[in-house]
């Protein structure tokens, strides 16, 4: 049985530059990073580097990259550090925000008595810059704005340099879920005026369990997780070294191999989009996920034309057949309650149809596309 993998939106495959090195690092470099000897200072120099690295490619200062556990923490951090720390009286999100903003900012909101406002989406399930502004210039109290760069089940983009000029021009604290496109994007932090990013290792071929938050310089956070003073204080706990030394390897290459990848991806993605309008005539792509130029190159979310008897064992028949998809985002496959992203975009009839996310990496092949199109198109007419 053939075994075709098109999750990379859930987790990539690592590289295997990153497994050989995080090897070396458990083998020949085990030390505390808070130790003083030298075996401690072998592994602190490897978490600097690992932080200038990072750093450099960001246009960023050392100093502004905090190591955390991987995306969800790194969210959890700056969105309840800026509340508890900054003053902040009205959070401003989205509804299709990933769940790691979308429940941290209902459960702040509960918490500190804030106001919680949701900025309106557009026909394509994008959130409206217009009506961002005019809730910025609704009134003087301060307040956080977050909004994903790159959503993770649509694959729609923000224009991200546009959303950020209008929260500074109106005095907003500007955080962005940006998961799904750092290591698949670039990025200037001093072009592009955001307070805080987050990225987790795992969405671009490094390992699990490691991500980082970017907080810019003096931006008043005070620590979130307190104990040894690890992480400039910002964040304690002996540092997951293996990880951390993967993490910069990953995203190194990420970046040196940034343009032939993005152009590989992106031939991956046009070439079934096609195949599928060509074996399924009445496929539809929900938000702007084939749209090029305003969704990511790395996913395409479908809706496919099977009946209800058929949507209901179509996951089931995929893995059967080797195939590995989405049916939403993979942190909420084991809901019931199905994509609160759909239900913001689609309407009452498409939400009644199977709606899958495919998403793509430099692993896969067109060979790999043509069967799984095939597949879909067997079983449909089964």
């Amino acid at each position: 049985m053939e075994k075709v993998y098109l999750d990379s939106a859930a987790t990539t495959q690592v590289r295997d530059e990153v497994i050989a090195k995080i090897q070396d690092c458990l083998v020949n470099c085990y030390g505390n990073p808070s130790s003083t000897h030298s075996f401690g200072r072998a592994a602190k120099t490897r978490v600097e580097q690992a932080r200038k690295t990072i750093a450099k490619q960001l246009n960023a200062k050392p100093s502004e990259i905090i190591f955390t556990s991987g995306g969800t923490e790194a969210d959890n951090m700056i969105l309840r550090c800026a509340v508890r720390d900054l003053g902040i009286q009205k959070l401003i999100t989205s509804k299709i925000e990933h769940h790691a903003v979308l429940h941290t900012a209902e459960e702040i909101a509960r918490e500190y008595g804030l106001i919680l406002q949701f900025v309106e989406l557009d026909e394509e399930g994008s959130p409206r810059l217009d009506h961002l502004e005019a809730l910025l210039k609704a009134d003087d109290s301060k307040k956080l704005v977050s909004l994903m760069h790159v959503n993770n089940e649509i694959g729609n983009m923000i224009d991200i340099d546009a959303f950020a000029q209008v929260c500074k021009d109106h005095g907003a604290v500007f955080h962005s879920d940006t998961v799904q496109s750092v290591g698949h994007w670039e990025w200037d932090v001093q072009k592009t005026q955001i307070d805080f990013l987050t990225a987790a290792a795992h969405k671009f071929h490094g390992p699990k369990g490691v991500g980082f938050a970017y907080i810019r310089k003096d931006s008043g956070l005070r620590p979130f997780i307190f104990g040894g003073g690890q992480e400039r204080g910002s964040r304690a706990g002996t540092e997951s070294l293996h990880n951390i030394v993967g993490l910069e390897e990953a995203f190194t290459l990420a970046y040196e191999h940034l343009e032939e990848e993005r152009k590989y991806v992106s031939e991956l993605k046009s070439h079934f989009i096609k195949r599928l309008k060509e074996a399924l005539p009445d496929v539809k792509f929900n938000g702007n996920s084939a749209v090029e130029g305003k969704s990511t190159y790395t996913l395409v979310n479908t809706c496919l034309p099977f009946s209800a008897e058929k949507a209901q064992l179509l996951l089931f028949q995929l893995d059967m057949k080797g195939i590995a998809c989405s049916k939403g985002s993979a942190c909420q496959s084991g809901s019931s309650a199905g994509s609160h992203v759909l239900r913001e975009v689609l309407s009452e009839e498409d939400l009644q149809k199977p709606s899958l996310r495919f998403s793509f990496s430099m692993f896969n092949t067109k060979e790999e596309l043509d069967y799984v199109v095939e597949v879909l198109k067997e079983y449909a007419h089964s």
